[in-house]
C-alpha cells in the first residue's frame, strides 16, 4: 500500500465532552468503566507512581508520590475519540515517555498508528521521539517505534528501535535512500539523535541487553513478491563485538526453531521460546559463538507463554503458565521467597505480580487480584518491610460482590474433556436452572483465563451463569489442542461451543429456554457460527466486533505482506463459506445483536454491516449498535456501559419470549 499521510502527534487537555449518553443502570456504568487505574509505572528512586486514567474521550497521564496521602498531579491527556495514551515509562525521576495510540483511514482502510513522546512531569518540554514523516517520504509510517533500552546510567536518554522511510528530496542534502527498522540514541529533553544501528530493510526486531550494548536482531523472511514467509533469522553480537554471527532461525507456522526474547548480559544468554513436546518452553542460548542450549522452563500439560522482566534493566526472573490459574516458574530464589512472603500477607489476592521496581529493586510495585477481586497496587519496600496499599484498580466496583470464577471441565461430542471457567451470580453456591450465557473468547490464537473480567462479571451480577470455553483452537494447550487453528477446524471449535450450551442444560444449571450466546471478535465469529450449526439451542446471540465471512476477513489482509501469511492461517475450500455465519445466514433462526466500532482495524465494520444485511434478507430479527471512531477494542467507558445494557436488555427480551 502506498499513501502518503502525515501522522500528527495529537496530546492536548482532557476534553469533559462524552461520547455516548450514559442511560443505562448504575451496574452496567460500574462495570463498563475502563479501569480508573491503568499501566502503572514506578520512577527510578522509588518515589512516585506514574499512571493512566481514562477520561470518556481519552486517557489522562497523572503522577503522584508513593506515600499514602500523596496527591495526584495530571500531566497531559489525549483528547480524541478513538485515541488514548499507552505504556508511559520513567525515563528519569523528572520525565516520562509515553505512546499515543490510535486508528486512521488510509486509502478507505482503517489501519492502527502510535507514537513516542517525552514530557517533563510538570507537562513542559514535551518532543516526539519518533522518527517523523513529511510530504516526502516515500511510503507510510505507522509504527512509532519502542524503547529498546532504558539506559539507567543515562538519564532521559533511550535507545530505540525506529522505522525510517527513505525521503524523495532529490538534489538536497536532507534526502535519504534510508529504508528500515534502525536503533538511534536519543535524548528525550533535547530530541537529538545519533544513529546506532543503520536502517535494515527486513529488520523486524532488535534486542539490547539492559547495558547499552545491542546484541541480537531479527530479519523477517520475504518471498520474491516481498511477502512474508513466517520464517525468521536472527543474528547476536559476541560481547564487545561488532560483526553479526547467525544465531537462529524459527518458523512461526512449524513453530520450530528458537525465537529469542531477552538478553542477560551477566549469563551472556538469551532467553526465547523453542518448542518441545510439541508445547512452548523457555531456552537458554549462549551468546559465545557456542550456540550451547539448555531448557530453562517447561510443563508436561501447558505451554510457557511469556518471561517475566523488571526493572528499568528488564532483568529476566521468571517465566509464566497458566493451568487453571496463572502461575510462575521463578529464576531468582530470593525473589521467589519474597513473593510467597508477600502472598500470605494479602491471602485473599492470590493473583500476585511485580509490576515495576526502582532502578535498585529495592522498592517493588506489586499488583494483587482474584477473581472477585478487581485488584488493587501496592508499594513493597525491602529495606522496611514495609507493605502499604497505592490505590484500587477499580474503584467504583469497591463494595459490590462479585461472582467467583470457578476451573471446570466438560465433556465435548467426542469425549474430550474441554477446560472453562464457570462464573456463577454472587452468593449463588447451587445453580439450578439460571439464565445462562456461553462466551467464546477472542483469537482464536487465545484463551481466558483465572481473575477478575468484567465481561463475565457483569453478566453475573444481572444473575446469569456464565461458561467460558477453552475450545480446542485456544492456545496455551500445546499444538494437539490448537488443532489447525479456529477458522480451518472450525467445526471442532464450534463444536465445543455448542457442546458448553449442551452441558449447562444437561447438569441443570441452565434453563433451556434462556440460554444465549455473546463473543468478542472470533467470539462473536463463534457465537454467531455456533446459532448457525445448532439453531435450536442458545435464545439470543450477541457478536461484538466479530468476524462473519472468512473470504471477506482473506481480503482485509491485500496488499499488506502478512497477506500470505493471512491466507494461509485462514486456508482455502470448502469450509470458507460452510464456515462464514453471513453466508449461511438463513439458518439462523434466533435475535441477533451486532455491536461494531467504525475504526476498527482488526475485524472491519463491514463484515457487521455484511452480516445484518443478510440476516434482513432472510427475515431474521438483528439490531446493529455502531460506535462511530471507535476501534476493535472499544476502550470508552461510556460505549461499554451501552454495550453492556443494550446487550442485558437484548437478552432479557429474547428469553423472555
Amino acid at each position: 500500500m502506498k499513501a502518503k499521510y502525515w501522522l500528527a502527534l495529537f496530546i492536548g487537555l482532557a476534553s469533559s465532552a462524552t461520547a455516548f449518553a450514559q442511560t443505562s443502570p448504575d451496574n452496567a456504568a460500574a462495570f463498563g468503566a475502563r479501569e480508573a487505574v491503568e499501566q502503572v509505572s514506578l520512577s527510578p528512586d522509588g518515589t512516585q507512581v506514574a499512571y493512566l486514567t481514562p477520561t470518556d474521550v481519552g486517557s489522562i497521564l497523572v503522577v503522584r508520590g508513593v506515600t499514602e496521602n500523596a496527591v495526584p498531579r495530571a500531566v497531559i491527556a489525549s483528547n480524541r475519540v478513538g485515541e488514548r495514551l499507552k505504556r508511559c515509562h520513567w525515563v528519569s525521576n523528572a520525565r516520562l515517555v509515553c505512546m499515543i495510540y490510535g486508528t486512521t483511514d488510509v486509502d478507505g482502510r482503517k489501519v492502527s498508528f502510535s507514537r513516542l513522546f517525552a514530557i517533563d512531569i510538570d507537562g513542559t518540554n514535551l518532543k516526539q521521539i519518533s522518527s517523523r514523516q513529511n510530504a516526502n517520504s516515500r511510503g507510510l509510517l505507522l509504527g512509532g517505534g519502542d524503547v529498546i533500552d532504558w539506559l539507567p546510567g543515562q538519564d532521559g536518554v533511550v535507545l530505540m528501535s525506529r522505522p525510517h522511510l527513505p525521503d524523495d528530496r532529490i538534489g538536497s542534502k536532507l534526502g535519504s535512500s534510508s529504508e528500515g527498522l534502525a536503533v538511534d540514541l536519543v535524548d528525550t529533553r533535547t530530541g537529538s539523535v545519533r544513529a546506532v544501528e543503520a536502517p535494515r530493510r527486513d529488520a523486524f526486531t532488535y534486542l539490547s541487553d539492559g547495558l547499552g550494548a545491542v546484541r541480537i536482531y531479527g530479519s523477517e523472511g520475504h518471498d520474491t513478491g516481498g511477502m512474508q514467509t513466517g520464517v525468521n533469522t536472527y543474528f547476536f553480537r559476541k560481547a564487545g563485538e561488532s560483526a553479526w554471527q547467525r544465531l537462529s532461525q524459527y518458523n512461526d507456522e512449524a513453530k520450530t526453531g528458537f525465537m529469542p526474547l531477552a538478553v542477560s548480559p551477566t549469563l551472556n544468554i538469551a532467553y526465547g521460546f523453542k518448542h518441545a513436546d510439541g508445547r512452548n518452553a523457555i531456552y537458554s542460548m549462549a551468546l559465545d559463538g557456542t550456540s550451547t542450549e539448555r531448557m530453562v522452563a517447561s510443563r508436561p500439560d501447558v505451554d510457557i507463554d511469556d518471561l517475566v522482566q523488571i526493572g528499568r534493566r528488564n532483568r529476566v526472573v521468571g517465566a509464566t503458565y497458566q493451568t487453571d490459574a496463572r502461575s510462575m516458574i521463578f529464576f531468582d530464589v530470593a525473589l521467589q521467597n519474597l513473593m510467597v512472603s508477600l502472598g500470605k500477607a494479602v491471602p485473599k489476592q492470590p493473583l500476585m505480580r511485580i509490576v515495576d521496581s526502582s532502578i535498585d529493586e529495592r522498592k517493588l510495585l506489586i499488583f494483587a487480584g482474584s477473581d472477585d477481586d478487581p485488584g488493587v497496587y501496592y508499594l513493597y519496600d525491602r529495606d522496611k518491610r514495609d507493605l502499604h496499599i497505592l490505590f484500587p484498580a477499580r474503584p467504583q466496583l469497591e463494595g459490590r460482590s462479585l461472582g467467583h470464577m470457578k476451573a471446570i471441565t466438560y465433556p465435548a461430542a467426542d469425549g474430550t474433556l474441554i477446560p472453562a471457567y464457570l462464573t456463577l451470580p454472587p452468593n449463588i453456591t447451587s445453580a439450578k436452572g439460571l439464565p445462562a450465557i456461553v462466551l467464546p473468547h477472542g483469537g482464536p490464537a487465545s484463551r481466558d483465563e483465572w481473575g477478575f473480567d468484567w465481561l463475565p462479571q457483569y453478566y453475573a451480577s444481572q444473575g446469569y451463569a456464565v461458561l467460558q470455553p477453552q475450545f480446542r483452537g485456544s492456545s496455551g494447550y500445546g499444538d494437539s489442542w490448537f488443532e489447525k487453528n479456529g477458522f480451518q477446524s472450525w467445526q471442532i471449535a464450534i463444536g465445543d461451543v455448542t457442546d458448553a450450551g449442551r452441558w449447562l442444560v444437561k447438569q441443570g444449571i441452565a434453563n433451556p429456554a434462556r440460554l444465549a450466546v455473546v463473543g468478542w471478535s472470533y467470539g462473536g465469529y463463534a457465537a454467531l457460527q455456533s446459532a448457525v450449526v445448532a439453531p435450536d439451542l442458545f435464545k439470543a446471540v450477541v457478536a461484538i466486533a466479530p468476524v462473519t465471512d472468512l473470504a471477506m476477513l482473506k481480503r482485509e489482509r491485500a496488499g499488506w505482506t502478512d497477506d500470505r501469511l493471512s491466507q494461509q492461517y485462514i486456508g482455502s475450500g470448502p469450509h470458507i463459506v460452510a464456515g462464514s455465519p453471513a453466508q449461511n445466514a438463513q439458518r439462523i433462526k434466533v435475535p441477533v445483536l451486532l455491536i461494531h466500532g467504525t475504526m476498527d482495524a482488526n475485524v472491519d465494520y463491514a463484515e457487521s454491516t455484511l452480516m445484518a444485511s443478510r440476516l434482513r434478507s432472510a427475515g431474521a430479527k438483528v439490531d446493529l449498535i455502531t460506535f462511530p471512531g471507535l476501534d476493535h477494542q472499544l476502550e470508552n467507558s461510556s460505549a461499554r456501559e451501552k454495550l453492556l445494557a443494550s446487550s442485558n436488555s437484548f437478552i432479557a427480551a429474547a428469553v423472555a419470549k
